[in-house]
């Protein structure tokens, strides 16, 4: 079983936590992680943008990451959100087991 890390910005505590409260309660993400106090630098509509952002690090499966792509896309506070996913190549197998089974309760 293939686990996923997937990483997303926004703009407060706030609207993170909302976001990954979904995603756990509705079994796509076993776990979600809240950093806060980084700056964001980057383009934006032809301007340089300089913000403070909270990044939300999500632990989901290859099966489950369709159904949390189109979740964290449609409570995103952002026009065009940050979702990227990164395959983890190794973890611990019980804590992989774990992410698998947290997320296969609600598959559809």
């Amino acid at each position: 079983m293939a686990v996923f890390i997937v990483f997303s910005t926004f703009p407060d505590e706030t609207s993170a936590r909302e976001a990954a409260g979904r995603l756990v309660e509705e079994g796509s993400a076993a776990c979600a992680s809240i950093l806060g106090g980084m700056s964001s630098v980057y383009r934006w509509l032809g301007k340089t943008e300089v913000s403070s952002e909270v990044l939300l690090m999500v632990k989901t499966t290859q099966d489950a990451y369709p159904r949390l792509e189109s979740s964290l896309k449609a409570c995103h506070p952002y026009e065009l959100p940050e979702i990227l996913a990164v395959r983890a190549e190794a973890g611990l197998p019980g804590y992989l087991e774990w992410v698998a089974e947290a997320t296969a309760r609600n598959k559809t």
